[in-house]
């Protein structure tokens, strides 16, 4: 009788991590993202949410409103990927990184939003071209273009 209890315990457990697993992915803005990107950068769905929501955040300040409609319709849940993304500090270090040419402009205005996340905020460079492929799948090279240039 140990044994067979123990064993309907396991199962329970089991169904229940699973279970809480799949709810806390569901109240994730965009699993179909999260996961890609925590599962190529091997980290928490939540941390990628948040990286995600913070470049989106950037390419919204970047953009012309039209074209962030654009990448906006593309992508699933783009309002809670933007609410997913800690609050941008307005550090110093974010507005010079604004200014600086290329990925380190992107690079210097999320680096803070990484850090909250518990990111590396050299990582910023790994998130872009899997947010943009992602961006791309969903509305097109248009859509990926428009994004991309954004966050150069």
């Amino acid at each position: 009788m140990s044994r067979g209890y123990h064993f309907i315990s396991a199962l329970i457990l089991a169904f229940l991590l699973i279970t809480s697993t799949v709810l806390a992915q569901a109240k994730l803005p965009n699993a179909e993202l999260a996961g890609m990107i925590a599962k190529e950068l091997k980290i928490t769905p939540q941390q990628a949410t948040g990286g995600a929501g913070a470049l989106f955040g950037l390419a919204k300040t970047r953009l012309k409103p039209e074209d962030f409609s654009k990448v906006s319709a593309a992508v699933p849940g783009m309002d809670g990927l933007l609410k997913a993304a800690p609050k941008a500090s307005s550090s110093s270090l974010g507005s010079l990184g604004s200014a600086l040419p290329g990925q380190a402009g992107a690079l210097g205005a999320v680096a803070g939003q990484f850090k909250k996340l518990g990111l590396s905020p050299d990582m910023v460079a790994q998130f872009v071209p899997i947010v943009t492929k992602f961006a791309e799948s969903k509305g097109g090279a248009g859509v990926a273009s428009i994004l991309a240039g954004a966050l150069k």
